[in-house]
């Protein structure tokens, strides 16, 4: 059976197993503690606290004392204290991607690359921290004047997902650490240990106690709802689910919160009969097998016109063929495990489901070797429309291949699902690009490109893929209140 190195158990062991509470580690009130498994392996890593609602009421107090000086504080001040976490992970880039591919699973090489991506939010928005402006107003019958200024939203919640776990903790700290709001953090209970490691680096960084408190749980129901209802805190950021958004949407009424949810995607990928194959082939090996297609924006559907269907299945079905399936650590391996058991269970009845409806394996459909929960890439041609990976997130190595012949035909059909995170769409003509950008449903596109994220750029869905945006010039603004004074001269 394998298992870890002295090195892995060293970084491992290296990270605090506690709550990060008003600048303090301890165990959770309960003494309870929950267990964290390497997905590679099947086996538990390691342990953490596993917090209840008391400790969320004593988190929530930690971010309500705090906020009031920490909102007073100099946006240069929190800038460079961005900046010094920025350097911070950058440095340990090495130790903090080690850690990532053992509690989730992704190639070393892809969490290396996501340390860097995850450092770009913080560089970002120390960058943004100081560029919180205002402004000044006559009014109309010019007697009064007005002076706008942005404010601090308060204490936020902050709920991360699994499948990125430093990147999506960066993404939502950034932009309130430099508004200057307090935070509650509960990360994946899949995935704690990258950002208590983030936790400690913030902390070494100079960030004050009490504005940022992390609550690993087991329990996100009992730790959550109370944070909701309680009265202390003003904004919830959530990543994940669609049907856990709504619920979370539902609880942040009563108190009536600012949120902003990135939900979950159906993202169609549009090749036309013009594309560059070669182009469009490597923007669908990126779309659809970034972090193992376990992605709200992984390629979920692939509409490739009639005429280049047959080349383009073939040559994608060779390159999904041809990736090397193990653990993240060892080198030479492009695709890792699936996070558990009901992830890779989920990949293989959507496969099943649409091969028992007609749909052709060209490769992969089954699980590959190891002690883990891996499933081979796999390229599906003549999948049905009732197919049920047509109308839910895969989550998963697996690429179903339809075809069209009419541009309306296959912009109705990318539009036909209640999600609209972002689409993907490769053509060699201008027009038609400006043209699909305008009519394509959703918060992002991808034009001749399989990647859209980027720290600088607005990330977020319409319809049920979420509400609000993250990142970009816009992301702060979702941490920040707008407040005017009247003033009138005489």
């Amino acid at each position: 059976m394998s298992t870890w190195t002295e090195h892995e158990r060293a970084v491992v062991d290296a990270v605090p197993d506690g709550l990060f509470i008003g600048g303090a580690w301890r165990p959770a009130a309960s003494g309870a503690r929950f267990p964290v498994e390497d997905p590679a392996l099947a086996r538990e890593l390691r342990t953490v606290a596993d917090a209840d609602a008391q400790d969320a009421r004593a988190a929530a107090e930690a971010a309500g004392a705090a906020q009031e000086a920490w909102a007073a504080t100099a946006p240069r001040e929190r800038g460079e204290i961005l900046r010094r976490a920025y350097e911070l992970l950058l440095e340990r880039r090495d130790d903090l991607a080690l850690l990532m591919t053992l509690e989730m699973g992704k190639p070393l090489a892809e969490a290396k690359g996501e340390v860097g991506y995850a450092a770009e939010f913080f560089r970002w928005f120390a960058e943004e921290a100081v560029r919180i402006d205002g402004g000044y107003q006559t009014s109309p019958d010019g007697k009064d004047r007005f002076v706008v200024m942005r404010r601090p939203v308060g204490p936020v919640l902050l709920i991360t997902p699994w499948n990125f776990p430093l990147a999506m903790g960066t993404r939502k700290i950034g932009p309130a650490v430099a508004a200057g709001c307090t935070m509650i953090v509960k990360p994946a209970e899949q995935t704690p240990l990258s950002l208590l490691a983030l936790a400690g680096i913030l902390r070494e960084a100079g960030l004050p106690d009490g504005v940022l408190n992390v609550l690993t749980t087991s329990r996100p129901g009992e730790v959550v709802e109370p944070l909701l209802r309680g009265g202390i805190v003003r904004k919830l950021s959530f990543t994940g689910s669609t049907a856990v958004g709504r619920l979370l949407l539902e609880q942040s009424a009563e108190q009536v919160l600012r949120v902003s949810l990135e939900l979950g995607g159906n993202a169609p990928f549009l090749v036309f009969e013009d594309a560059d194959l070669d182009r469009a082939v490597e923007g669908a090996l990126a779309a659809k097998m970034r972090n193992m297609g376990e992605a709200c924006t992984a390629a979920n559907r692939l509409y490739v016109h009639e005429s280049v269907a047959g080349a383009f299945a073939e040559c994608l079905a060779a390159r999904m063929g041809a990736l090397t399936v193990g653990r993240g650590t060892e080198p030479g391996v492009d695709v890792g495990p699936l996070i558990d058991a009901d992830g890779r269970g989920k990949v293989d009845e959507l496969v099943e489901d649409a091969v028992g409806r007609g749909a052709k394996t060209l490769v992969g459909g089954e699980h590959a070797p190891g002690d883990g929960y891996f499933y081979r890439p796999t390229v599906l041609t003549g999948v049905p429309a009732d197919a049920a990976m047509l109308h839910q997130e895969v989550f998963g190595p697996v690429a179903p291949i339809l075809t069209f012949t009419d541009e309306d035909e296959v912009v109705a059909a990318a539009n036909d699902t209640p999600y609209g995170l972002v689409s993907y769409v490769f053509t060699q003509s201008l027009e038609r690009a400006f043209r699909l950008g305008e009519r394509l449903d959703t918060g992002m596109v991808g034009l001749n490109k399989g990647v859209v994220s980027n720290p600088a750029a607005p990330f977020g869905g319409v319809k049920q893929s979420g509400l609000g945006r993250e990142g970009g010039t816009v992301g702060i603004d979702e941490f920040l209140e707008t407040r005017y004074l009247a003033m009138p001269l005489s």
